[in-house]
């Protein structure tokens, strides 16, 4: 087992750079969407205010992360906005019986969106990124 370990120990910097990437490129594609209504989706035709406004963050941080520029502050607020998609877009859905469980509510991908860039601003952009082009 200890082989393994180190096998693929040796993977977990370029791995850490990939995730950056495909969770910026995930947030990205929903910022698109809210914003510019590429792809039309139905659930993005008619949307307010705040779900505008919670696209252009996903749009602009998303890209950043894509590239790996700022990824600690910009995945830290990505978090937080995930974690506020949550509670208030999901969570609470139906006012009068609000259900915890994000199975039920569709929530899920807020959640594993809020954790992964939780991960991410403690974690950096990885080496194939410009924030680990700045520090050379």
């Amino acid at each position: 087992m200890d082989q393994f370990d180190k096998m693929l120990a040796k993977w977990e910097p370029t791995a850490l750079s990939l995730f950056r990437f495909i969770t910026g490129l995930l947030l990205f594609q929903y910022g698109v969407a809210k914003i510019f209504k590429f792809p039309a989706v139905p659930m993005f035709a008619n949307i307010p205010p705040l779900i505008t406004v919670a696209g252009t963050i996903e749009l602009v941080l998303g890209a950043l992360l894509m590239v790996g520029f700022f990824t600690r502050i910009s995945a830290f607020i990505l978090a937080g906005q995930m974690a506020f998609a949550y509670f208030i877009g999901h969570m609470f859905k139906n006012p009068a019986a609000p259900v915890f469980l994000p199975l039920l509510n569709g929530g899920t991908a807020a959640i594993l969106f809020c954790f992964a860039c939780l991960y991410l601003a403690t974690a950096g952009g990885g080496p194939y990124s410009v924030d680990a082009m700045r520090k050379k």
